[in-house]
């Protein structure tokens, strides 16, 4: 497996990952700072790939700091496998994940942030929020970049089959698609709709979903969209 390495904004690249056989890309995304940040590990099995990607960007042993939107072996299986390479990284999540999860599986004790809480990693201030059942567990969460605009949305925006590393049109059309071939993938939890409207209100220039391009669009419109569409199947459900 090869992972294609690209600058979807400044200093942050995209590292993607595709699987033979396999319906969904992998991205994870490296913070060139001066502390190093990876979001998403990718599972066990691409850690060579991953780790090879990120040794283009900077020396794999240096990245600082581990995280990921939720406990899942596509975004986290490979958490410890980076402690061991990168011998100063801490990993950081939400308490709630930090509390139910990490502090057992982790290798080193995690570092829990606050809803709200800014990390300075220096040259970007990484924003920790809070997004319970957003797309999927109740420890979810995700990192906005205040410096470049850039919001980490994980399994937001998920796409089936292939796709290039950046685009500005439509974002939204194929992911509700995907959604529609296989549904339940989202949690329909009676506030999953005004959480991702809450998303929308952040300055957001970049989205960096983990299965699809990253999105220069309109990116509050394309929160707004997905939200609506969140809501209606909310509803749906409601009365089936």
């Amino acid at each position: 497996m090869d992972t294609r390495v690209t600058e979807v904004a400044d200093g942050v690249h995209q590292l993607t990952t595709f699987v033979p056989d396999f319906p969904l890309g992998f991205n994870q995304y490296l913070i060139d700072a001066d502390e190093p940040v990876l979001f998403h590990t990718g599972m066990r099995s691409l850690f060579p790939s991953v780790s090879a990607a990120v040794g283009t960007v900077v020396p794999a042993a240096s990245v600082r700091w581990i995280s990921f939107g939720h406990v899942e072996a596509d975004e986290s299986g490979a958490m410890n496998e980076w402690l061991a390479l990168a011998p100063e990284a801490t990993v950081v999540h939400g308490q709630t994940a930090c509390m139910v999860s990490l502090w057992d599986l982790a290798d080193r004790p995690p570092r829990p942030l606050d809803d709200g809480a800014l990390l300075d990693v220096g040259g970007h201030v990484l924003q920790w929020i809070d997004t319970p059942h957003v797309p999927h567990g109740w420890e979810s969460g995700l990192l906005f970049d205040t410096v470049t605009r850039t919001l980490f949305c994980g399994d937001l925006f998920t796409w089936f089959g292939d796709y290039g590393p950046l685009i500005a049109d439509d974002l939204v059309g194929p992911a509700v698609a995907a959604e529609d071939a296989a549904p339940g993938s989202y949690s329909l939890h009676p506030s999953s709709a005004s959480i991702i409207r809450r998303l929308a209100a952040l300055d957001v220039a970049t989205l960096a979903p983990m299965h699809a391009p990253a999105f220069t669009g309109d990116c509050r419109a394309a929160l707004l969209e997905l939200a609506d569409d969140v809501a209606r199947r909310i509803e749906a459900s409601a009365s089936a």
